[in-house]
């Protein structure tokens, strides 16, 4: 028999590791709230006939925001065969809140009961036994991180599923709230079986006022009118009101279970280092600056000290390697256009992007350290004050700081927003966040025009685009976005030392990722670039790229930039063509100079820009709108053509006066 389990949880209870360990797939890890975004899954290793589905973390089943309905909407709909409900051992109590709401779906289920190994290090216990009879279903102790206790669970999931053992306790309620639970429940019975939702879980749902579950149940006048009559009862005794009462209810059951179950002596060992830690690295002086040193520090990690030397070895061999295909061709005769779409075309072009592989791959180890350590949460708690001043909540900072891989997941991971508004003023915002994608631009103009300041330049892009969405967001919250943000809370995880793996996980995605763009996005569009740089509007070759098709093109909108500093049709075509991807701009100017090396491109490059218009360019390739995938994505989510148009305008508006800006105001200190 085919099984299907969910796998559910609190963010950061380790419920991706623990996906990771059952499936052996080869996922990402994060340590910050909102890593997971939509449910993934997977066969479970060596037990081809099970499947595990990891949906996202969340703290109740309450269709409040994105994830609780995805994780809501398949426990419901698709009738997994179990239920693998991972909790954090070393903060058990709040965990046992969504426990409790699962158990009450009826459907066969294991708690495991993760970060075993840090409670046992700081001298805590759990009775393990005691907390499977108080909750009725099996636990498991388990350290998803270590692969401790995995067998064991799996085995315990495929018994509980296979036998269809369902909890053997549903009741965690007393008092006022167990009566009105229970009459409800009387009163809704045949409507939850045609419904085909559980009893205990209808009722339950019904006292908290849960709109779908009404819908659902279809009740009649009379039966709304009862319903409403026994919350009211219930409120007017607890003297509270319906969600606070379910709330208490199962907080009060969850605190005599840990009482009778848990011995705790001390915080663990990962949670008092993580409060000292804390006491610098959120504080509200220092939290920030600290956040752009630790950038500086990346930045100049991966820009001087490591990624110079690798990226010169890389770009020699990608030298040495056209050189060898050029003298193939020569030898066997190959016509001279041919010879000339290859070796000028499709080698400078996507070999001129490949050379910045090691930046790439450099620059998100450090981020996924950063990410997997737990600091990351620590920035979106600093930012979240700052965020509120342009009128977001600090929630709105998990899609601008994925906006630094690209622009396209950040978009999609603001579905998790709950609040429209702030939905609809991320998206507009994370484009300025500088992605991936444009990196391979920063090296090619620093290595131009700024070797000795490297560092530097590259933490003052990332700081323009920072700011440019700053000053967009006080502008928009009282224009296009009125209104206040949602209230913002966020658990901070303890520190832990970032898993290897999953560095190299994400390392080797963003990597598979940048070398999919460069043979599939930039190998296209170098052919279609040396295609209009190599031909006049005749066809006819030309010896003068000026002389080309694109020159006229290019020619056309090159006056638009005169007031940013360069005027070169060669920029302009470079802009145009970022569009399909920000690494084009490279290739771009790579294929219209004909530099052979990287040397060649910056001295080609020195003929067209000025120190000043160059950092000019690279603010403007900053903040303009992002490629067509970036607008794809905003489309989408967005549900309006119209809404995406007017957020790449004004992006791209944005863009040209802060451009314009730095070139004036520069040049006036220049002369």
């Amino acid at each position: 028999m085919k099984l299907l389990f969910a796998l559910a949880g609190n963010q950061n209870s380790g419920k991706t590791t623990l996906f990771n360990r059952l499936t052996g797939s080869n996922q990402h890890v994060g340590n910050f709230p909102g890593v997971t975004v939509e449910k993934k899954e997977g066969p479970i290793k060596k037990r081809p006939d099970a499947t595990v589905v990891d949906l996202p973390g969340i703290y109740s089943l309450s269709p409040y925001t994105s994830e609780e309905i995805v994780t809501r909407d398949f426990v419901l709909n698709e009738h997994p065969n179990g239920i693998i409900n991972i909790v954090d051992a070393t903060n058990i109590e709040r965990n046992l809140y969504l426990s409790l709401q699962l158990i009450e779906l009826g459907i066969p289920m294991v708690v495991a009961l993760n970060m075993m190994d840090e409670v046992r290090a700081s001298g805590n216990s759990i009775d393990v036994q005691k907390l499977s009879d108080q909750l009725g279903v099996p636990v498991v102790p388990i350290s998803a991180g270590k692969n401790e206790g995995i067998n064991d669970l799996i085995d315990v999931a495929i018994k509980v599923a296979s036998e269809k053992r369902t909890p053997q306790k549903y009741d965690f309620c007393e008092g006022e709230v167990h009566k009105a639970i229970h009459a409800i429940a009387h009163i809704v019975v045949d409507q939850a079986a045609e419904a085909g939702l559980p009893l205990r879980f209808a009722a339950t749902k019904l006292v908290e006022g849960d709109e779908p579950t009404q819908k659902l149940l279809n009740l009649d006048e009379d039966q709304k009118h009862i319903i409403e009559h026994i919350i009211e009862d219930m409120q007017n005794e607890l003297g509270t009101d319906r969600e606070a009462a379910l709330a208490d209810m199962r907080y009060t059951f969850i605190e005599k279970a840990c009482a009778a179950c848990v011995t705790k002596h001390q915080e663990t060992r990962e949670q008092v280092r993580s409060e000292r830690i804390d006491r610098i690295l959120t504080n509200k002086w220092l939290g920030i600056p600290i956040f752009l040193g630790i950038m500086l520090i990346i930045f100049w990690l991966t820009f001087t000290v490591l990624g110079e030397p690798l990226q010169n070895l890389l770009d020699q061999a990608i030298k040495a390697g056209t050189n060898a295909l050029s003298d193939l061709m020569v030898s066997v005769g190959a016509s001279y256009w041919i010879r000339s779409l290859i070796v000028n075309g499709v080698c400078a072009g996507v070999g001129s992007v490949l050379s910045f592989l090691p930046i790439i791959v450099l620059l998100f180890f450090f981020l996924s350290m950063l990410e997997d350590s737990g600091y990351m949460a620590r920035v979106a708690f600093v930012m979240d004050k700052l965020l509120r001043k342009i009128g977001l909540s600090g929630r709105s900072f998990v899609p601008m700081l994925i906006g630094f891989g690209c622009s396209v997941p950040a978009i999609m991971s603001a579905r998790t927003l709950s609040s429209e508004r702030d939905r609809k003023m991320t998206i507009l915002l994370t484009p300025f966040m500088s992605c991936s994608a444009k990196l391979p631009i920063y090296g090619m103009i620093i290595m131009a025009f700024f070797p000795t300041h490297r560092a530097l330049v590259m933490i003052s892009v990332y700081v323009i685009g920072m700011i440019v969405a700053v000053l967009s967001g006080l502008l928009l919250k009282g224009t296009v976005f009125r209104g206040n943000p949602v209230p913002f809370v966020m658990e901070l995880p303890a520190y832990r030392i970032p898993a290897p793996k999953s560095v190299l996980l994400l390392m080797w995605e963003k990597a598979k990722d940048f070398l999919h763009r460069a043979f599939t996005i930039i190998f296209m569009a170098s052919i279609v670039i040396w295609f209009l740089q190599s031909f006049d509007i005749r066809f006819n070759m030309v010896a003068d790229s000026s002389e080309s098709i694109l020159a006229g093109l290019g020619s056309l909108i090159a006056p638009i930039f005169v007031p940013l500093g360069f005027n070169d049709w060669r920029a302009s075509t470079a802009l145009i063509t970022g569009v399909t991807a920000k690494e084009t701009v490279v290739s771009t100017f790579t294929v219209l100079t004909g530099a052979a090396t990287d040397a060649d491109l910056a001295a080609a490059l020195s003929t067209i820009f000025s120190p000043l218009s160059a950092f000019s360019f690279l603010v403007f390739t900053v903040l303009y709108m992002p490629c067509v995938a970036a607008f794809a994505a905003s489309r989408r989510e967005l549900g309006s053509t119209k809404s995406a148009i007017f957020t790449a305008a004004y992006q791209t508006v944005a863009a040209y006066l802060v451009a314009l800006a730095v070139y004036q105001i520069g040049s006036l200190f220049l002369l």
